[in-house]
């Protein structure tokens, strides 16, 4: 029978860290399921690994992470803000303005930064594909996107008013998802990461060039409209 949304494991932390000691121990249990992670993989990542390799009991891991599922969460959100703060250092209403060249360099940019920060992240790519492929894990990724695509998709709106909000929003979350899956392939196969870029950003960067005059023309087509009933009533 598939799994129910109730059967999920909590992802829950037990316990948020107030001292300067429990502090300690909350970080070391996580940068131990990261270093566990890379060498073992999501499949055979255990709380008993991390405990042992933090120095620390199974019952002590657990006062803070119910299961490896809410240490992998709490992991994956830390990534996904290191790639989102990416995005706002890239990403900026000056740089709409700019036109398509200088979108297609901050791309550019944005991918480049993201992979960089993900390969120094320890177990980086192995949290990435944890977010995506274990079930109780894709709303961390799906919810970061969804955030990420309503800033772009509302900086967007300021640059190109004339453009419908929907197909911003969709433009938005198509780039967010292909920025994402690109990094994932660099990890994957041996490509060139300043390559995969460049082609990625000239492909996004273009759809720009495209819905311009799209909408210049929307907003010529709105005003001669009228226009044009006032002369047919003369």
């Amino acid at each position: 029978m598939p799994r129910t949304q109730r059967e999920q494991p909590s992802l829950d932390t037990k316990v948020q860290p107030a001292q300067q000691r429990a502090s300690e121990t909350y970080e070391r249990l996580l940068a131990a399921a990261a270093a566990t992670l890379e060498d073992v993989g999501i499949e055979r990542l255990s709380t008993n690994l991390v405990a042992e390799r933090a120095g620390v009991t199974p019952p002590a891991l657990y006062r803070y992470f119910p299961n490896k599922y809410a240490l992998l969460s709490e992991l994956g959100k830390r990534l996904m803000h290191r790639q989102n703060v990416c995005v706002e250092r890239w990403m900026s209403e000056e740089v709409l303005a700019g036109g398509t060249p200088a979108l297609e360099k901050a791309l550019t940019g944005l991918l480049l930064d993201t992979y960089e920060v993900t390969r120094q992240t320890e177990g980086g790519v192995w949290i990435m594909r944890a977010l995506r492929a274990v079930p109780a894990l894709q709303e961390v990724r799906l919810g970061s996107h969804a955030e990420v695509t309503a800033a772009q998709a509302a900086m967007l709106a300021k640059a190109l008013p004339e453009v419908p909000a929907a197909e911003l929003q969709l433009a938005s979350r198509i780039v967010v998802e292909l920025i994402y899956a690109s990094v994932e392939l660099l990890f994957d196969e041996p490509q060139d990461p300043e390559a995969v870029a460049r082609v990625v950003a000239g492909m996004l960067a273009s759809h720009l060039d495209r819905t311009r005059p799209a909408a210049a023309q929307a907003a010529a087509q709105s005003v001669a409209k009228p226009a044009a009933k006032r002369s047919r009533k003369r």
